[in-house]
């Protein structure tokens, strides 16, 4: 399909077609980038997705300890009177 960059304010665009849209099972934001020689649209994906899936085969693996344990806090270090 051919269409036409727009102006549309100090920017410019292209109107996607729904069909497209639908298609390419894109949401309402979209990651850009540069190719050779265009744009590449992508859907984007939210924030951390994934993470629960992948925390979850670390588990099952036994990696999903501390690396470093955890440091003490000045609460640790000043409140309490180890004997």
């Amino acid at each position: 399909m051919r269409t036409r960059i727009v102006r549309i304010g100090e920017a410019r665009g292209v109107l996607i077609p729904e069909p497209f849209i639908e298609k390419a099972q894109l949401g309402d934001e979209v990651q850009l980038r540069v190719v050779t020689p265009g744009i590449l649209i992508e859907g984007g994906s939210p924030p951390r997705a994934g993470w629960a899936d992948a925390a979850a085969r670390l588990r099952t693996r036994g990696d999903d300890r501390l690396l470093d344990g955890a440091p003490p806090t000045d609460f640790e270090e000043d409140a309490w009177d180890w004997e």
